[in-house]
This record gives structure tokens, C-alpha cells and sequence, in this order.
């Protein structure tokens, strides 16, 4: 990871896109993938010199109608727009309060109270902070719960747990850009991303794009080894006196395969971990 945060970023989205995509002419050979330069320039309504300027970190304290009309020329979704205010230092200065790991008592107890639902809180460099008893048993085929990143790129469970494996990495890697833009000298990330370089080419692949993902609501696909296929919908919240955690639930469709193989699933664990008479 280098300081020039803004420009590896910029020059990531630049990269992403085709003339055709912006409605350009692409004419003759290109010595670069994607747009260049000028042409970004020319969308964004700004002085070439400008720009590069930006993209080779000379220039780091853009204002937000030149980070407003970038976002535009590169047809950034709602996450990457705000992480690329992020980057520049434009974005509210509440969104980048440092967070606790700590979860509280009552949190957990709230967890506790969806006994038919695996839930977990992560924090934004997606530690799992705390579980409830279902949330155990769904990640039961894994070595180590710990990180969802770590999990997901460096144990060997993690392609066959992950059915959509490839749609999954990609998220993670969004949620973990999400995170740098949120707080990027923190040390956790930098320990974590330095981890997942070393060991992961999919992973260094995925980081060099830049995407941001933050972690809202969708469908995940698992394959359990004790009670086979399970798709789940989760809703992500953000924890208010704890910024930066995020309480996650997963649920069924109600009368699904799955609901029933999550409900065996928690028999299943609530039956081992009973005490033996």
C-alpha cells in the first residue's frame, strides 16, 4: 500500500473503462488499457495537467466539485462516489471516527435473541467481533472464524463453502477498499491486506482494481458439509454507539430447503455442545 491513495484510485476506475463506455470513438492502437488521460479530463471538464496531477499524487486536496465531476466522467456507483470523497478528505468528518472492537453486552444479547438466525458483527476490516450460537455452526467447517477475508482468500474451505466463490471474493475485496478509504493508516488493514498479498494471487488480483463494495444487503450461496446447499439473504446494520461495526443477519425464505437445513443445522450443534450426563 503507498500514500498516493486518490491517484491509484483514479487511475484504477480510468483503467476500467472503454471509450465505447463513455461514448467515445476509440481510434487506432492504445499503449493503455482503458481511457486516457485526456480524455478523462475532457468528461471531467478540466485542464489535462490538472488531472495528472491528481493521478501522480502532486495534487491532493481536490474540491468536491472537481471530485463530483470525476465521480461522473467515471460513472462511479453511490460506494465508489463516496469512497473517492473519502480518498480526497471531502466526506463528513464523523464517517471517519476510529471504532472499537469492543461489542457491547446488549448487542450480544440482541444477537442472542435471533435463535433461528446466524448472526455476527464484523468490523471494517471484517473481523468477526462476536457470533451467536447459529452463526457458530454455519461457519463450523472452518479452521478459524476470525476474518471473513482470511477466510474466504486462505483457508482451503472457503471455495467449497462458497459456492459463488468468485462473486464473493469480489465483495470482500470491495468491502476491504471500502474500509482503506474509511481509514487507511490503520494497522489492522495494512497487516491484513500485506497477509492476503502474500498468499493470495486472486487476491492481489481483485485489489489492484480498486472496486468498492459496501456491505448492505444481498444473497450469499453455501455449501455445508452437514446439511448441504443453503441460500441465504443478509441484512447488514451499522452499530450506532460503535461506529464502524456492522451487525450482520442472515435468514431463509420461509418454507425453503434452506430454512429447513438451517434449522437442522442448529439441532444439529445444539445437540453436540449439550453436556454430557
Amino acid at each position: 500500500m503507498t500514500d498516493n491513495h486518490l491517484g491509484e484510485f483514479l487511475r484504477a476506475r480510468r483503467a476500467a473503462l472503454r471509450p465505447q463506455d463513455v461514448g467515445m470513438a476509440g481510434h487506432g492502437v492504445r499503449r493503455v488499457t482503458g481511457l486516457r488521460r485526456e480524455e478523462v479530463a475532457v468528461l471531467a471538464g478540466m485542464n489535462v495537467d490538472y488531472y495528472s496531477r491528481l493521478e501522480q499524487g502532486r495534487e491532493r486536496h481536490p474540491s468536491a466539485q472537481v471530485l463530483d465531476a470525476l465521480g461522473r466522467a467515471l460513472q462511479l456507483d453511490p460506494d465508489a462516489y463516496a469512497h473517492l470523497h473519502q480518498l480526497a478528505g471531502t466526506a463528513p468528518s464523523h464517517q471517519f471516527t476510529h471504532t472499537t472492537d469492543r461489542v457491547t453486552p446488549a448487542l450480544r444479547q440482541l444477537m442472542d435473541g435471533y435463535p433461528g438466525a446466524p448472526a455476527f458483527v464484523v468490523n471494517r476490516t471484517l473481523d468477526i467481533l462476536a457470533t451467536n450460537a447459529l452463526a457458530d455452526a454455519l461457519y463450523s467447517p472452518f479452521d478459524q472464524a476470525d476474518n471473513l477475508a482470511r477466510m474466504t482468500f486462505l483457508d482451503p474451505v472457503g471455495r467449497q463453502f462458497y459456492t459463488r466463490w468468485s462473486r464473493t471474493a469480489q465483495a470482500t475485496v470491495g468491502h476491504l477498499r471500502q474500509a482503506a478509504g474509511l481509514d487507511p493508516d490503520n494497522p489492522r488493514l495494512r497487516e491484513l491486506v500485506r497477509a492476503l498479498t502474500e498468499h493470495s494471487m486472486d487476491f492481489t488480483r481483485l485489489w489492484t482494481t480498486h472496486a468498492v463494495r459496501g456491505k448492505t444487503q444481498d444473497a450469499k450461496h453455501f455449501l455445508h458439509p452437514e446439511v448441504g446447499a443453503l441460500t441465504l439473504v443478509y441484512q447488514a446494520f451499522d452499530v450506532r454507539d460503535a461506529p464502524g461495526q456492522q451487525l450482520v443477519i442472515y435468514q431463509a425464505e420461509p418454507g425453503s430447503s434452506s430454512a429447513q437445513a438451517l434449522r437442522l443445522l442448529g439441532s444439529i450443534h445444539a445437540t453436540s455442545n449439550q453436556p454430557s450426563v
